[in-house]
This record gives C-alpha cells, structure tokens and sequence, in this order.
C-alpha cells in the first residue's frame, strides 16, 4: 500500500503535504494531552509491531503487494490521533531508512493509513463494540485496511487526468481508477480479515498484559 516516488504528480503531493502538516500539529498537540508515562512504552511497543508487519510483503501480480499493518490496533487502543502520528513516524522510517514508500509521497502514505485508516477503524470499532466486541475489533482491522486501499486506488487512478503532457500522455500513474480501484481495494477486502483477526487478538493479549502488570 505504500506508494512509491514517481507515482505521483507534485501537486498530489505537495497538496497531501499541505494537508498533512496542520494534522501532525494538531496530533502533536492531542499527544500531550492523551499519553502519559505508562501508556508511551506501550504505544511504542505496537508501533515497533506495526514497522515489522509492513516489513513482511506480499506479492501480487502486477508488481504491488499487500501487507498487514496493525493500525487497526493502535487505532482501538491509543486512539485515531495517536495512532496517525505512530503510523507516520513508521512511515517516514520506512522510507527514509529503508526505502519502502517514497519520501514525496510520505504525506499521502500517512493521509491514506494513518489519518484515515485509524479514524476508519476507531470509528467501526465504536459503532459495533457494545453490540459484539469481538466483531467490532474483526471490523475495525478490516476498515483499517480497505479504507486506505480505496484511497491510495483514487489518489493513483487520478493521476492521468491531473498531470498529462502535450499530446494527453499521462507523466506519472498510466492507469485510471477503473484499474487501480479494484487491482488494490480486492486484495486488501481479503487481507482486511486477517488484519481484523490480529486486531482482535492483539487487543485481547493487551488487556491480559495490562492486568497481569496490574494497569
């Protein structure tokens, strides 16, 4: 799901830039206020689970791959704020250090994921927690997945009609979102329910955690 330097055209980016900076302040300024002294090393020990669940691709036809996230989890447990400050640390890490995901495209990687994936999952979780928690943590997983695909699908598939040369060629993205909706929403349907089953588990392992540390 991470989109890689070259997809995009400037003015995606920079746009997505301009979006995402006023959110990292406003995050950062949430941060202050939600995390405390015993909470940090918690968050810090799912993200590290997050970095290491992008890290493991798999790969599809085509050339793109999908992968597990764990932002469902963070979502449910630190809340959507927190949680896209984690995913883009994550992200920036990744393409700064490792070259996953591009570093132009930084902005709309943590849009995608960790502002919309997180406030998906957070709210599917809320919606559905009193009725089945179980249930309500399989959908926050699955939200957490399929939402950003859509996005990411939109943001590439629009690329033909944003930034084309003289003669209509398109400069970046080749392909419109006729393609690119169902080549990355379909796999990331399927994958959403094994990241909906480690939501579930994660959130049940950190609630026995928390007791047996007596949180």
């Amino acid at each position: 799901m991470h989109v890689p330097d070259g997809f995009l055209s400037p003015a995606t980016y920079m746009t997505a830039y301009g979006l995402a900076v006023p959110l990292w302040w406003v995050g950062v300024r949430r941060l202050r206020h939600e995390l405390d002294a015993e909470t940090l090393p918690w968050l810090a020990a799912v993200s590290a689970l997050c970095f290491v669940l992008m890290q493991w691709s798999i790969p599809l036809p085509g050339g793109s791959s999908v992968h597990l996230s764990g932002i469902g989890l963070l979502a449910v447990l630190f809340g959507p704020w927190v949680s896209f400050l984690a995913v883009s640390l994550v992200l920036a890490v990744q393409s700064l250090v490792l070259g996953v995901g591009g570093v132009t495209t930084l902005a709309v990687n943590a849009l995608a994921m960790g502002l919309i994936g997180s406030w998906m999952a957070f709210g599917g979780w809320r919606l559905l927690r009193r009725v089945h928690e179980p249930t309500a943590l399989v959908f926050a997983g699955w939200l957490a997945t399929v939402a950003p695909a859509a996005v990411v699908g939109v943001t590439l598939g629009v690329q033909p009609l944003v930034a084309q040369g003289e003669e209509g060629e398109p400069l970046f993205f080749p392909f419109d979102w006729e393609v690119t909706l169902p080549a990355v929403v379909v796999p990331h349907a399927l994958l959403g329910v094994v990241e909906g089953v480690v939501t579930w588990w994660g959130r049940s392992a950190w609630v026995r955690l928390r007791v047996r540390h007596g949180e």
